[in-house]
């Protein structure tokens, strides 16, 4: 059994985790403590309050005590606005604090990226614009090149969260771009485990969401790949162990 943690802000999607785990069919499990968002806003300074240290330390010792083998800060956005620096800060912080190896959505998708072996990528957000050009900046830190980034303007967590398929796959039609080579939804309040065999056939090329990468990011601190084609292009890279 591998069990893995993750500190997800408020409540928005995180039934994904629990079908995440269900469509991994391995002896994985998925344990998610929520931590508290304050103000629920996609504004630069409520997303750096809601990333800030005394949030994320507070839900860490339940994972401690859940036996998770690593732990990722569950937010794209609440990661991101801090920088390329800030973010490893933040991630080196909850390290300390969890005792456990560390990371964060925004490092998720920069290794993701390189995972499906994409070089070009487009962002289709659900943010304000400033936020999403945020998230563009991170990725060109991490070395991805950014050829397009579409902003949606939804302020709050809960909007998102209550989007269905129809929109999801409006939201990666919307932002793709005939140049990148992958595409990214990159809100963790955004359902969308579900929908990825949907959204890859659409787009004809590799969707990483939010949530689907958090949990592969977490299987790659404990050294464990899945093959789970219903995940997504990025469940079935080489090599592959099935559990």
């Amino acid at each position: 059994m591998t069990a893995l943690g993750f500190l997800y802000p408020g409540h928005s999607a995180e039934d994904d985790y629990p079908r995440i785990e269900q469509l991994l069919g391995s002896d994985v499990r998925l344990q998610l403590v929520h931590t508290d968002i304050g103000e629920d806003a996609h504004r630069v300074d409520a997303l750096r309050e809601m990333g800030s240290a005394a949030r994320l330390s507070a839900g860490v010792e339940e994972l401690r005590l859940s036996g998770a083998e690593a732990v990722v800060w569950a937010c794209t956005s609440g990661s991101f606005v801090y920088g390329w620096e800030g973010a490893h800060e933040q991630v080196r912080a909850l390290a300390r604090a969890a005792g456990l190896p560390a990371s964060s959505t925004s490092f998720a998708f920069a290794h993701a990226v390189r995972e499906v072996g994409a070089r070009r990528v487009a962002i289709a957000a659900t943010y304000p614009q400033d936020v999403a050009d945020l998230f563009a900046v991170f990725l060109r830190e991490a070395g991805v090149e950014v050829v397009s980034s579409r902003a949606s303007g939804i302020i709050t967590a809960a909007e998102v969260g209550s989007w269905g398929e129809g929109e999801v796959l409006e939201l990666a039609r919307a932002g793709d771009h005939p140049d990148a080579d992958a595409v990214l939804l990159p809100d963790t309040a955004l359902h969308t485990a579900a929908h990825l065999p949907a959204l890859e056939k659409v787009l004809s090329k590799p969707v990483l969401t939010a949530n689907q990468v958090t949990v592969w990011e977490a299987l790659r601190l404990a050294d464990r790949k899945v093959n789970a084609p219903t995940l997504g292009t990025l469940f079935t890279k080489e090599p592959i162990i099935q559990a």
